[in-house]
């Protein structure tokens, strides 16, 4: 694939600053991307053990055993195409301006990972809506390493005369390098939960008055609890009447109708907040299908109202934030 891009070239001669790149330097790249996939992975899941989850559950064995067998390709896939798409063009542009600027090709590179990455990120922020600032980020902290690691290649190329030799080889040190840390990971998150160090999510209690207000969400959804009982809807997901366990079917309702704060859970019509029961508000609007519990959860800062419809590790999870 590289090959046909210009950007391969196995044969090449250390000395010979050309525009194609040897098959080490590529295969480096790809290699090191993905071997930072499932760290990252590991932390981001450390970072959400006291956050709310939400009613949802992740102890899916058949789920975990298809992700065992299809991360090794998905993660192939995924290091391939970030060298064809960030690495190797950003090495690229990176030995242009070294033969006009001067300088330390290396040190290009890295700008020009910074730049590509905030090329990339625009179009991300128009076609997916993301943070164009967090997108950024996110791209080129992706990209150091892979540059990096094209930077070695180069040098040991220099050293010794060639390039390094083994696709097998930088592919098992990668898998083994992420493995290792990906469950060291694990384990510390593990322990510092067992332990107490990290504390496990509780959810906000909060009487009726407090809750008792504007509250906010997306696709227009606003729901007003007033202080007498009285709830007013606009554009909010609401249980369709008859409705069978663990659906995704929910309706979009607007008008006027009651809610009261229920402490025991018994409202909750999809039990998706395990053994043990959370607050809720239920809202009730005639002709806007069952009522529907609103579980309570957030912060004591910043509370919520959520509702998880369907199955709990894929469902359709709609909020609500007080204004």
């Amino acid at each position: 694939m590289f090959a046909t891009m210009g950007w391969a070239d196995a044969g090449r001669k250390p000395g010979r600053a050309g525009l194609k790149w040897a098959d080490a330097e590529v295969n480096a790249a790809a290699a090191v991307c993905a071997a930072q996939l499932p760290v990252v992975g590991a932390l981001l899941w450390l970072g959400t053990l006291n956050d709310d989850p939400y009613g949802a559950t992740y102890d899916s064995s058949f789920g975990l055993a298809c992700l065992l067998l299809f991360a090794p390709l998905l993660l192939w896939v995924l290091g391939q195409s970030h060298a064809a798409v960030h690495t190797m063009p950003a090495a690229t542009l990176a030995r242009l301006t070294v033969r006009r600027a001067g300088g330390r090709e290396w040190g290009w590179h890295l700008v020009f990972i910074g730049v590509l990455g905030a090329v990339w990120s625009v179009v991300g922020a128009a076609v997916g809506g993301w943070s164009f600032l967090a997108g950024t980020l996110w791209i080129v902290a992706f990209g150091v390493l892979p540059a990096l690691g094209v930077a070695y290649v180069r040098g040991r190329t220099r050293t010794t005369g060639r390039p390094p030799r083994g696709r097998r080889t930088i592919w098992l040190a990668s898998a083994l390098g992420s493995t290792g840390l990906s469950v060291v990971v694990l384990v510390a998150g593990t322990v510092a939960q067992s332990t107490g160090l990290i504390k496990e999510y509780e959810p906000p209690k909060l009487p009726a008055g407090e809750l008792a207000g504007v509250w906010r969400g997306g696709h227009g959804a606003v729901l007003r609890l007033g202080t007498g009982g009285r709830a007013a809807l606009t554009k909010v997901a609401a249980e369709p009447g008859h409705h069978e366990p663990v659906t995704t079917e929910f309706s979009v309702c607007g008008g006027t109708g009651t809610w009261f704060l229920d402490t025991d859970g018994a409202h909750d019509h999809y039990s998706v907040n395990g053994p043990e029961e959370r607050d809720g508000v239920v809202v009730t609007v005639p002709g806007c299908g069952d009522a529907t519990f609103w579980t309570i959860g957030g912060s004591e800062d910043e509370p919520e109202l959520y509702v998880l419809f369907g199955d709990p590790d894929s469902g359709d999870l709609r909020r609500l934030r007080r204004d």
